[in-house]
């Protein structure tokens, strides 16, 4: 039967400060510093009980809050620590909650891929108000068992140190049951690198997993049906199989048909789609979506983890948004309902649901919503807050999703961010992103929304090795040789000059910022000849590619001998061109950023002063490489910089053969 969902708007919680709509000015750099007030909110099985992290000061760390749902005015059971941080939690029954932590243990950096937090996992008790602590190395925890009444799965990473060789998403972890109330363990089974990784069933049954052929390495796809003991090899993808399985190592059991599993796959076709494929005849069954523009990107679980654990219940594919293809035509339903009903609706998420499925907590995410939560209850929709206050949703700038054509005739998508006010032609800032092979998604970004509140166009390209556009589009920027800061560049530099040409963008008035592989663009725009740009900002920047690929080789890497030997060693060295650099650089780095490390900027400093260029330095103390590294005096040194370069030393020359170095100690 449909449910219908009853509007009735109550907001429970108010932003600390009410900013007035006829405000003109940028806001203060430190509200888009500030951490999120909220996240995470769950409810229990039961949906008596209502969980949330919460920030309450500037510099403060999350701590559990919990309400009563019928309540959330009333005091709320909280929990903290002196000196870890609670980066997560779920529900694991009614009384149970499952925590974990991080603390930062060394303030140097190792070396590549070395992190300087250590994790642990708790276990709390609500019913007496306490913590049951353990010992695990390097603890995740995998599964809530709602079949099995006060069990959960952990697993743990045996060894003194992890194998780095190996990646994060292949390294052998040994899988324990855990009783909620005892705190014990019972080892279920122990990963080795051929059979690392393990998938399990609502029932706590061993389903999926994959690992490394040592001898080929090949990445390997097993399956096991319930009952059976051993593991059956049903796929491998070898360095150069680009066409055929996605490689994730993600595999969902088909709902429609026992003993096929659901799996990403281009299998010939340039756009990757959803297949159901057999596990007894190790064939391709069923193609049952697929798009012409861009990819599949993956499965929406059932919304209700207590009464349809692990149930696929539809897929995702990402253009100007999520979009959404639902199997399960209640849950479709449900979705639609909330988009109309939750006001400025565009990404709608539901975030937990009661065991009865009455009781529901929600997100929407956009450009103008950092992100909102509202609580379904008793027919009534509760907004309940949101996590940035102190951003008025109508200040915020809208994005647009375009497409334009490379100099060689490609389509390139991209986002662009215009500014609230002000008008045509914009100061234009390109943000690439990192990766570069990730697949973008634009909810409420950050960074693009702060420039845009101080006046800058900003645009977000797609450039060719992006993920989610196909096959093409990804391997074009290395199967012919490496086209890093070649094509790439261009993609990016005739997005700039396409805005330009339409009337958007001010040619005089030009910057690039990147963090990571986008930083490596930045550094490359900078020696670029004819140049567009005024000056570019590198954050966490690739200096030099050739030292990357050799800090960090993985056996699994699917990308193997041509991402090292064609892409990285080809690509264009930003340490190699400094002479020709022809614009102000901003050098950003995070002193213990464990994956592009921090030499990688002082390499490139040291050339910059050899030729007597004019930049300057930021040195984040104590930041790393990823968001959620940064704290709230990381990211105002981080904002401010930004601002200040690009209003003060973007194109003035002022500057020229001098060197202006600022190192911010957090």
């Amino acid at each position: 039967m449909k449910r219908t969902l009853h509007l009735k708007i109550v907001l429970l919680l108010t932003a600390l400060v009410s900013p007035s709509l006829l405000v003109a000015e940028p806001y203060p750099l430190e509200y888009f510093a500030l951490r999120s007030s909220m996240s995470n909110v769950q409810l229990s099985p039961s949906g008596d009980k209502l969980a949330m992290l919460k920030i309450l000061t500037r510099e403060g760390n999350p701590l559990l809050h919990v309400f009563d749902t019928d309540d959330l005015e009333g005091d709320a059971f909280v929990v903290g620590s002196e000196k870890m941080e609670i980066i997560d939690y779920d529900w694991a029954d009614e009384y149970y909650i499952v925590m974990t932590f991080r603390q930062k243990v060394s303030n140097i950096v190792k070396g590549r891929e070395r992190d300087v937090y250590g994790y642990r996992i708790a276990i709390l008790d609500l019913r007496n108000e306490e913590f049951k602590d353990f010992d695990a190395a390097r603890p995740v925890f995998e599964n809530s068992l709602p079949l099995k009444a006060g069990k959960i799965i952990i697993s743990e990473q045996p060894g003194a140190e992890p194998d780095l060789s190996v990646s994060e998403a292949f390294r052998p972890r040994a899988y324990y049951e855990m009783d909620l109330e005892t705190g014990n363990k019972m080892l279920l089974i122990r990963g080795k690198l051929e059979v690392g990784r393990i998938g399990f069933d609502q029932d706590g049954n061993p389903r999926h997993a994959r690992g490394i052929d040592s001898a080929t390495r090949d990445q390997v796809y097993y399956f096991r049906d319930k009952g059976e003991k051993g593991w059956k090899e049903i796929y491998r993808i070898s360095d150069d199989d680009w066409g055929s399985w996605h490689g994730d190592g993600v595999l969902w059991d088909d709902p429609g048909v026992p003993g096929n599993v659901l799996v990403l796959a281009h299998n010939g076709d340039d756009k990757q789609g959803l297949w159901s494929y057999n596990t007894k005849t190790l064939k391709f069954d069923e193609l049952l979506y697929r798009r012409p523009d861009v990819d599949v990107g993956g499965i929406i679980y059932h919304s209700n983890i207590w009464e349809n654990p692990n149930k696929p219940s539809g897929l995702w594919y990402y253009k100007d948004n999520y979009h959404f293809e639902f199997f399960d035509p209640l849950e479709g339903a449900i979705h639609e309902q909330l988009q109309g009903l939750i006001p400025g609706a565009f990404y709608v998420d539901i975030t937990s649901t009661s065991a009865d499925g009455n009781t529901l907590t929600i997100v929407n995410r956009g450009p103008k919503d950092p992100g909102t939560f509202y609580l379904y209850r008793n027919n009534e929709l509760l907004q309940i807050g949101n996590t940035k206050p102190l951003l008025d949703k109508e200040q915020l700038a809208d994005v647009k999703y375009i497409q334009y054509k490379a100099r060689d005739g490609r389509k390139v998508p991209a986002f662009v961010t215009v500014p609230s006010s002000g008008k045509r032609p914009y100061p234009l800032v390109v943000l690439p992103h990192g990766g570069p092979h990730v697949r973008e998604t634009i909810f409420f970004d950050e960074w693009a929304q702060m420039l845009a509140n101080n006046g800058y166009m900003v645009l977000q390209p797609q450039y060719r090795m992006s993920l989610n556009y196909g096959l093409d589009h990804f391997k074009s920027a290395f199967i012919d040789g490496s086209q890093g800061g070649r094509q790439m560049q261009d993609d990016k530099d005739d997005g700039a000059l396409f805005l330009v040409e339409k009337g958007y963008a001010d040619p005089d008035k030009m910057a690039m910022f990147g963090w990571s592989y986008g930083g490596y663009a930045a550094l490359v725009a900078a020696s670029r000849d004819p140049q567009i740009y005024q000056c570019v900002i590198a954050g966490a920047a690739v200096s030099n590619p050739r030292r990357q690929a050799n800090d960090f080789v993985n056996r699994d890497d699917r990308t193997g001998e041509i991402w090292r030997e064609v892409y990285l060693y080809g690509s264009v060295q930003p340490t190699d061109e400094v002479s020709k650099v022809n614009v102000p650089v901003l050098l950003i780095h995070g002193s213990v950023d464990h994956r592009v490390l921090p030499r990688q900027a002082r390499e490139y400093l040291t050339e910059l002063k050899k030729y007597d260029k004019p930049h300057k330095f930021v040195e984040l103390e104590g930041a790393g490489h990823f968001s959620n590294t940064m704290f709230y005096d990381h990211k105002l040194e981080l904002y401010s910089s930004i601002i200040d370069f690009l209003k003060n030393d973007c194109g003035s020359g002022e500057n020229s053969g001098s060197e202006s170095e600022a190192v911010a100690r957090h």
